[in-house]
């Protein structure tokens, strides 16, 4: 073990700002921090997200993500930030790098704000980026690093604070986050577009894998990164490894009482709309750095066993 692998040890309880307090993420996130005596601070941009982030335990902060002053200044008033907050309504609508600059925005305000004070700060990216960036027949692992690109920018900058006093960190998602907390993740969008078209569809031979995570174990790594992660770490939210898409399918099939199908990547947009440039990546992860550095272990079903537990469905 490097001296990188040593774990930054909290022994004080910590008021942390919480972005995207009222999304799915966070849902798991806020209950975890509340229940290990730290306080949370939540970010809410409108009375309906008020009271769901007030329901978690959490004080409330109205504001959102265009709002870089206010977002300055609740980052400047938290002893650790982490931040979940991304415009997903203009992903899913066409505007993702609309989205993908305003993420970068936010970071930015906040990270200039930390500067010099070696408070934690957690950012948000996802594994789909490995296999964008061409890293295919492997799993990808924590040491995997592009240049630059969507959401990757954005990474980048926050490993970057490490070099300016901020013990900065990047969770890199798996793409089906998924749990009976998840009300609209990817997860979702593929049974809604299974029951649209009446096929659950996978590109060619489905042999390509997504990596997926349990939401409440996903709760715990962010705690843990917040707690102890070294400056500059990348850590994958990863519990299934690789499930083969046409296993995603059949499961989903399975469960709705239809037909599997495969498409080609021409067919893509008519069969699963806005993830149609993702479903025939190749994304196997690794998170063995990960549960290595912090000590965490996923223990929650893994995303076969919770689909077919049906809530996805009812």
């Amino acid at each position: 073990m490097t001296p990188d692998d040593i774990p930054f040890q909290l022994e004080l309880f910590m008021r942390v700002l919480v972005t995207g307090a009222s999304g799915h993420i966070a849902s798991a996130v806020i209950p975890e921090l509340v229940n290990n005596a730290h306080q949370v601070v939540g970010l809410a941009r409108s009375d309906a997200s008020a009271e769901a982030v007030a329901a978690l335990g959490s004080e409330v902060r109205r504001g959102d993500l265009d709002d870089l002053d206010g977002l300055k200044a609740a980052a400047a008033e938290a002893d650790g930030v982490i931040h979940l907050a991304f415009k997903h309504e203009a992903m899913r609508t066409g505007d993702f790098m609309g989205a993908v600059d305003s993420d970068l925005a936010a970071i930015q305000a906040i990270g200039e704000t930390l500067i010099g004070t070696d408070k934690p700060f957690v950012t948000t990216g996802g594994t789909l980026m490995l296999a964008m960036a061409g890293i295919t027949g492997r799993p990808g692992n924590e040491d995997d690093q592009s240049a630059g690109g969507p959401r990757v920018d954005a990474a980048n900058y926050t490993i970057g604070l490490a070099r300016h006093g901020v013990r900065s960190s990047v969770v890199r998602l798996a793409p089906m986050v998924h749990s009976d907390l998840d009300h609209h993740g990817f997860t979702h969008a593929l049974i809604g577009f299974a029951r649209q078209n009446g096929v659950a569809a996978y590109i060619g031979n489905g042999s390509n894998r997504w990596p997926a995570a349990n939401t409440y174990d996903i709760g715990v790594l962010y705690r843990l990164a917040l707690e102890k992660a070294p400056a500059g770490s990348t850590l994958h939210g990863v519990g299934d490894t690789g499930i083969p898409r046409k296993v995603i399918a059949e499961t989903i099939a399975g469960k709705l009482g239809i037909e599997t199908k495969s498409i080609t990547d021409e067919q893509a947009p008519q069969y699963l709309g806005f993830l149609a440039a993702f479903a025939g990546l190749d994304n196997p992860t690794s998170n063995d750095k990960t549960r290595r550095l912090l000590e965490w272990e996923p223990t929650h079903p893994g995303w076969v066993e919770d689909v077919q537990t049906g809530h996805y469905f009812a």
